[in-house]
């Protein structure tokens, strides 16, 4: 079966609105090679968690009887927020393995304009995910059409993963799949204390205090390491998957 992730099925010319879907053409192929060949048999954690995925990927939109065209384009871009605040959910759970937790990554960052979008956190410290460049092709809104144009690919993957397992079937995982790359910039750790109120700190060098980098990010999804050019490698820095992946290049 041949991907079609990344491909906008609505728009063309040269203002089609771009979407980061590198890494999720890279994880949704793996992921359905993995599972045909049977390497990969999901755990009870990912199967739960690729049908809550499941769920906001096939959620219908609300029937309004008066519903106006604001209220539509809101309904639409909420659904796809829900796709990404879901992904992000499990992602940073830490219950699922390092294949689900792969290709949940590349969901969030695929839906990444959508972070904010349509109800922006009130808390002034609340996460504030950059959107890649080229997105939305400059637009002050997120790429609609084109993150709706994923979900198509998307549904049979989850639903696969979310299928019950046959019975005596026991869970399978394959080996992972390290990567590292290179960031300049800085990272911030996120907390959210009580409702509407958030905490960000910025992640700083234990050794020499700096915290713009560059840093030599590696990662195996089980832990996430750090390197500073001071040359202090840590993965004693309190950040989650998300707070890591989604400001990196798109690989």
């Amino acid at each position: 079966m041949t991907s079609d992730v990344g491909i906008d099925r609505t728009c063309s010319g040269a203002h089609r609105p771009e979407l980061p879907t590198r890494a999720l053409t890279r994880e949704s192929d793996r992921a359905r090679q993995l599972l045909a060949a049977g390497e990969w048999h999901p755990t009870p954690e990912d199967t739960d968690a690729a049908a809550k995925v499941l769920d906001r990927l096939t959620a219908p939109l609300p029937t309004r009887g008066t519903g106006n065209g604001r209220a539509r384009a809101g309904d639409r871009d909420r659904r796809l927020q829900r796709v990404w605040r879901t992904s992000v959910h499990h992602l940073d759970a830490g219950a699922v393995t390092p294949p689900c937790a792969a290709i949940l990554a590349a969901v969030a960052r695929a839906f990444l304009p959508w972070s904010a979008a349509p109800n922006p956190p009130a808390a002034a410290a609340a996460p504030r995910y950059p959107v890649p460049h080229g997105t939305a092709d400059g637009s002050l809104f997120p790429p609609t059409e084109a993150g709706e144009a994923l979900l198509a690919d998307l549904i049979p993957l989850f639903a696969s993963l979310a299928a019950p397992s046959p019975p005596g079937d026991v869970p399978r995982t394959p080996a992972a799949v390290p990567w590292n790359v290179r960031h300049t910039g800085r990272f911030h750790h996120y907390e959210r204390p009580a409702r509407d109120v958030w905490t960000a700190e910025t992640v700083r060098c234990a050794q020499c205090a700096q915290a713009d980098g560059p840093w030599t990010v590696a990662c195996d999804w089980h832990q996430v390491t750090l390197e500073c050019p001071c040359g202090l490698v840590t993965d004693r820095h309190g950040l989650r998957f998300s707070e890591v992946f989604l400001v990196l290049p798109d690989r």
